[in-house]
C-alpha cells in the first residue's frame, strides 16, 4: 500500500486510495483543467475539494503542498522513479498527465519483462503495471481512431512525449504481445509515421554511443 503520510495535506484531506492519484482543487476554471483532464485520460484518481469559503486554501496543510495557496495541486503517489510527487499550478499538472503515465507505466512493465524484476516469481507485480499499460494504450488507440495525431491533425510536442515510450514498450523491451499490441491498430498506425519522421530518425541516435 503507499504511504502518502509524510505529505502533511493527507492529514487535512486523508488518502481512501493511495494508490491513486489526489487531487486537492475547487471547480473553478483553472481547478476544472485538470479534472476535465483526469475524467478524459481516466486515470484512476481521488479528489479533495479545498474549500474557499473556508480559507482551505490558506491553511498549513494545504500550503505544504503550494506554497501559494491556490488549487490546483496534486500528488502523483507513483511519480518518476515510481516515488510520490507533488505538483501545482494547473499548467504545470496538465502537461504533467499528459506524460505522465505513459513513462513509469511503461517503465514499469520493463522492469518486470526485461530486468530485474522478471526473475520475481510473484507476477502480481508485473501483471498490475500491464493492465495499467493497457488502459493507457485503449486511452490512446480511442483518442486516435478519430485523428492523426494525439492533439489534433498536427503533430505536436504531445506526441514526441508520448511515441517514443510506446517504441520502447514494443521494441527495447519487447513487450509487445505482453500488452497485446495488436489490439491497438491505431497507435501502431500512428507509431509507424512517428518513427518515419526524418527528425524523429535523426533524434533517435543523438547522442551517438
Amino acid at each position: 500500500m503507499t504511504d502518502l503520510s509524510v505529505f502533511p495535506v493527507t492529514k487535512k484531506w486523508p488518502a481512501r486510495h493511495p494508490e491513486w492519484l489526489q487531487l486537492y482543487s475547487l471547480p473553478t476554471p483553472n481547478g476544472v483543467k485538470v479534472s476535465i483532464m483526469l475524467e478524459e485520460s481516466e486515470l484512476p484518481y481521488e479528489p479533495h475539494l479545498v474549500d474557499f469559503d473556508r480559507n482551505d486554501q490558506g491553511s498549513p496543510e494545504f500550503r505544504s503542498l503550494n506554497p501559494y495557496g491556490k488549487i490546483p495541486a496534486i500528488i502523483d503517489p507513483a511519480g518518476p522513479g515510481a516515488e510520490p510527487l507533488p505538483l501545482f499550478e494547473s499548467g504545470a499538472i496538465l502537461i504533467y498527465l499528459q506524460v505522465g503515465g505513459v513513462g513509469p507505466m511503461f517503465g514499469q512493465v520493463g522492469f518486470f519483462h526485461k530486468f530485474a524484476g522478471r526473475d520475481y516469481e510473484d507476477k502480481r507485480p508485473r501483471d498490475r503495471y500491464v493492465a495499467e499499460a493497457q488502459r493507457l494504450l485503449r486511452v490512446l488507440d480511442a483518442r486516435l481512431a478519430a485523428r492523426n495525431w494525439l492533439m489534433g491533425d498536427a503533430y505536436t510536442i504531445a506526441d514526441m512525449a508520448v511515441f517514443p515510450w510506446v517504441r520502447n514498450l514494443v521494441g527495447f523491451y519487447g513487450a509487445g504481445d505482453l500488452v497485446g499490441i495488436g489490439d491497438f491498430p491505431y497507435v501502431n498506425r500512428a507509431l509507424a509515421a512517428f518513427v518515419a519522421r526524418p527528425a524523429v530518425a535523426r533524434g533517435l541516435t543523438i547522442p551517438r554511443r
